[in-house]
């Protein structure tokens, strides 16, 4: 059993402002992936401008903020926020969900790439081969923050969270991080230049990554308002499912246009 370490969530506090971590985390994620699409498009030799890539990540953001937002609203907590709606737009408060996050990103990417006579396959195979850094240091960030954390486990590494009713758990955060971030960081740039079906490796991401959350979700503590939705599966898993379903869809649907 390991304590829990000592981490603020801000790295720096005046007054009432602060830069927390989680936020960093966020802001590192983008950056990287920023960085390593205009590296790919550079070595690739894609006739496409950086200014373009600015805008482009303008939209993915601005779809991934609402979509999280509105994914959590609807997927976990829609009663509440009905009988409440301004806590839809109470965000500090938390609730972000990763799966409307990328309903929100896909949108707001393949309408900017339609606006500009982009081919979208493309694109999403350019960005999602660096999607999973920003995923493995948001659950790091969420590990700081002492939220989303396991099941109750003896297992020598669990954690005693100080929001966890006191009891050891396992640092589903950090199992997260590993696998949500750094293996499939590893596997999608890998194989990002041996997929030869363009939305391939989209469709590849959607696969593992919801196959990894699926998995990893049997460690992670249900949520409080919800629990298990079907039987012993957690809504992440249910959309984790549905995710790995459009992910073969989408391989043999492209697969045919070649």
């Amino acid at each position: 059993m390991l304590p829990y370490p000592e981490i603020k969530p801000y790295l720096i506090k005046v007054g009432p402002l602060q830069i927390r971590w989680y936020g960093l985390m966020y802001l590192i994620g983008f950056a990287s992936s920023y960085l390593l699409v205009n590296y790919q498009i550079r070595r690739k030799g894609i006739g496409i401008e950086r200014r373009t890539v600015d805008d482009l990540y303008f939209y993915i953001i601005l779809g991934l903020i609402l979509g999280a937002r509105l994914g959590y609203v609807f997927f976990y907590n829609l009663p509440e926020y009905l009988e409440n709606p301004l806590e839809v737009f109470a965000v500090w408060h938390g609730g972000m969900s990763f799966h409307g996050g990328l309903i929100g990103s896909v949108f707001a990417g393949v309408c900017f790439c339609r606006k500009r006579g982009l081919d979208s396959w493309m694109m999403a195979d350019l960005v999602i081969a660096t999607a999973p850094i920003g995923l493995g240091l948001g659950r790091i960030g969420n590990f700081i923050n002492c939220e989303l954390y396991g099941r109750v486990s003896d297992v020598p590494w669990a954690v005693v969270f100080p929001c966890g009713g006191g009891l050891p758990r396992h640092p589903s955060q950090l199992y997260e991080a590993f696998f949500e971030g750094v293996v499939l960081f590893a596997l999608l740039w890998y194989l990002k230049d041996r997929v030869r079906v363009a939305g391939g490796l989209t469709a590849l991401f959607l696969v593992l990554y919801g196959v990894i959350r699926f998995s990893i979700e049997f460690f992670r503590e249900p949520d409080p308002q919800l629990g298990f939705v079907v039987a012993f599966l957690t809504m992440g898993q249910i959309l984790s499912l549905a995710m790995v379903a459009v992910g073969i869809a989408v391989f043999a649907y492209r697969r045919t246009k070649v």
